[in-house]
């Protein structure tokens, strides 16, 4: 999961992509990194880290120019701790490129051997989105064959990629002294969309960086879909799958995105509402109304749906945690010792709503059930009576291979383990699950044009439906890794190490 965001400006851009990578922050805390054009020559800078903390004034000052891109990183494959893998990327054949990427190759092992063998081009890190720019870039060589690029030939060369390429992605790149393309895989996994305002236009993974930064949201980039913006505004789009098909994964409704984004012409706010509609009709079927005091949401992400649940068994609504918003979303942290370690500083209970009460906790999602056992211990140590707790999305059971930090069984507490079994390891007393008919139908329902989504992580259903446990053996031996103490010492592609 990362945020990107590419902008076509008569002005310059260099505050607008800050702004929007603010806005997109919470898609990834690892690493950020913004590039710019002027005069056909790319001016970049990236680093670990939160993005307030990677641009100071003088790196805003040495990016000049009226088009540019930007990411957040978090990393899913590769190494985390390696500042060479944060993005943008770039290669400086055909025309010189530079490519951001929100998603996960699962056939990037191949595409790196055939890009050697075949293509005679290098890969120097185990970013599978130095991969997905140096196949672009080797299709955009083959289409124009050394003649002018026009976006025809930028269309078909997008074509090509869809049939290399396996996997999720959403894709903004920078064509220098052409303009920005942006494409998404044919099933839509990864989430795209495109706005314009009086200055330009923007594409960027949620609404919500349109809205932040004074644009008007215009359209989603469709599945398979290429759009091309011209260095003078100019927009071009063109269909260049075979067989596209809408299946956004569901996970950014439950959880990734922000709440006031719409993705895919469904709210995020109120799919998650609806996911708290249908968990109140899971949560009376296991324990009665009658025996719950307070209804209280794990914060952030399960609010909507914690209210909407409070309201329709009756029951008060209290927030009693407070979040210490200095510290990172536990999920996406790497490593599991510093997730326990992280819990209590990131939460802390109001003991006045739990003493005495028979709680009913709501959360988005429990994944690893590391957070959710401490959580739970924090609630009886604040003197609740009864801890119950419910989840807005179904147990997580398998491993995901389109870009979200859960690709290993054996980390899911839900895998090969019954619903009782995992209240055990827990500590709860009534673990209530939603169920995935009930989740797909809660969200699909906000718009009759999807006819499926991304489950894997729920149901085991792999919609690229080209992933076998080989693969997934394979991409786990790939998970982001590195120890936080090794020191970096390759530098070939960092083009600020002394800064």
């Amino acid at each position: 999961m990362c945020g990107i965001v590419g902008v076509v400006s008569h002005a310059p851009v260099n505050q607008l992509i800050y702004d929007a990578l603010l806005l997109l922050q919470h898609r990834g805390q690892d690493a950020a990194g913004i590039v710019t054009q002027q005069e056909r020559k790319f001016f970049m800078h990236k680093a670990k880290g939160m993005v307030r903390d990677v641009f100071r004034t003088r790196n805003m000052r040495s990016l000049p120019g009226n088009c540019g891109l930007g990411q957040v990183r978090y990393p899913t494959a590769g190494n985390a701790y390696s500042e060479e893998e944060a993005q943008p990327f770039y290669v400086n054949a055909p025309f010189g490129i530079v490519l951001v990427h929100n998603g996960n190759l699962t056939n990037a092992h191949a595409l790196k051997s055939e890009l050697f063998i075949t293509d005679h081009r290098h890969i120097n890190t185990e970013s599978d989105s130095e991969v997905l720019l140096n196949v672009l870039a080797h299709e955009i060589e083959k289409t124009t064959r050394g003649l002018p690029l026009q976006p025809l030939d930028i269309f078909a060369a997008v074509r090509n990629v869809h049939k290399r390429v396996k996997g999720s992605y959403a894709v903004i790149a920078l064509i220098a002294g052409h303009g920005v393309l942006a494409f998404r895989d044919p099933f839509g996994i990864r989430p795209l969309c495109i706005g314009k305002g009086p200055d330009g236009t923007v594409v960027a993974s949620e609404s919500v960086v349109l809205e932040g930064t004074g644009f008007k949201f215009e359209r989603n980039v469709d599945p398979g879909e290429a759009v091309f913006i011209a260095l003078d505004g100019t927009v071009h789009a063109q269909q260049c799958a075979d067989n596209p098909q809408l299946n956004p994964c569901i996970f950014e409704f439950v959880y990734l995105a922000r709440p006031d984004s719409v993705m895919d012409n469904i709210s995020v706010y109120q799919a998650r509402l609806n996911l708290g509609e249908s968990l109140a009709k899971r949560v009376i079927s296991t324990v009665p109304p009658n025996e719950i005091d307070v209804v209280i949401p794990i914060p952030e992400s399960s609010r909507p749906s914690a209210a909407q649940l409070a309201h329709l068994l009756g029951l008060p609504y209290r927030e009693g945690f407070v979040k210490n918003r200095y510290v990172g979303r536990t999920f996406i942290m790497p490593g599991q010792s510093v997730r326990k370690k992280s819990v209590r500083q990131k939460l802390n209970a109001i003991a006045s709503e739990f003493k005495g009460r028979n709680v009913l906790l709501v959360d988005d999602s429990i994944v690893r059930g590391t957070t959710s056992k401490e959580i739970v211990q924090m609630a009886r140590d604040a003197g609740a009576r009864k801890v119950y707790l419910a989840s807005a999305a179904p147990p997580v059971r398998y491993p995901n291979v389109y870009g979200i930090d859960m690709p290993t069984s054996s980390e899911l507490v839900a895998h090969n383990r019954s619903v009782e079994e995992i209240r055990q390891i827990i500590g709860c007393d009534a673990l209530i699950y939603q169920d995935v008919d009930g989740m797909k139908k809660a969200i699909g329902a906000l718009n009759a044009k999807i006819t499926g989504f991304d489950a894997s992580c729920f149901d085991g259903v792999y919609v690229t439906g080209d992933i076998t446990s080989d693969d997934i053996n394979r991409l786990n031996e790939k998970r982001v890794g590195g120890e936080e103490t090794q020191e970096d010492t390759s530098r070939l592609a960092l083009p600020n190490h002394n800064d």
